[in-house]
């Protein structure tokens, strides 16, 4: 959910910037749909696609603007993760089976450690904030914002192979 506060007439700035990821679970993805067209695209996807028997790759759900990538792969510790944002998509990402830590902070928290890569769309940063760690297993997914720094692959307790779909959601 979003930590926003209102304000009478409109959104303040504290409240644009203050927006935070989202984290639940896949019985409640149909309430996400509302969040935009592109948004009600990834969800459908994710709810009416066979996740555990996709193949690694990359699906086209709607050319560029909404696509998905499912990976495998086993998580890392925490030092050797790697916080990154995106200027132009957001990541919904989705563990199909598997344990890992999703970090996340604010991006205006993180110091740049590789600058911008606009052919890949990220941004990577050092670890010296820790941030918030956010335990996530089988059906469970965050939703990652441009503003929101993330680093996914963290271990959680123990190396851990993960089976996970992101889908990218073009917001600029």
């Amino acid at each position: 959910m979003y930590a926003n506060k209102k304000k009478s007439g409109g959104r303040s700035d504290w409240e644009k910037e203050r927006r935070i990821m989202i984290f639940d679970t896949k019985e409640n993805l149909a309430a996400y749909k509302g969040l935009g067209k592109n948004y009600e695209k990834a969800i459908d996807f994710l709810m009416n696609s066979d996740l555990e028997h996709m193949e690694v790759g990359k699906y086209e759900i709607d050319g560029k603007e909404v696509y998905a990538s499912v990976q495998e792969y086993t998580t890392l510790p925490w030092e050797e993760a790697k916080f990154e944002t995106h200027e132009n998509y957001t990541d919904i990402q989705y563990i199909i089976k598997g344990d890992e830590i999703m970090g996340y902070a604010p991006k205006a928290s993180l110091k740049v450690k590789v600058e911008y890569n606009p052919e890949k769309d990220v941004t990577f940063y050092t670890n010296d904030v820790r941030g918030l760690d956010v335990p996530a297993h089988d059906g469970m997914f965050c939703i990652f914002q441009p503003q929101d720094g993330h680093k996914p692959k963290a271990m959680d307790q123990k190396p851990c192979a993960v089976k996970k779909v992101v889908v990218k959601i073009k917001e600029k």
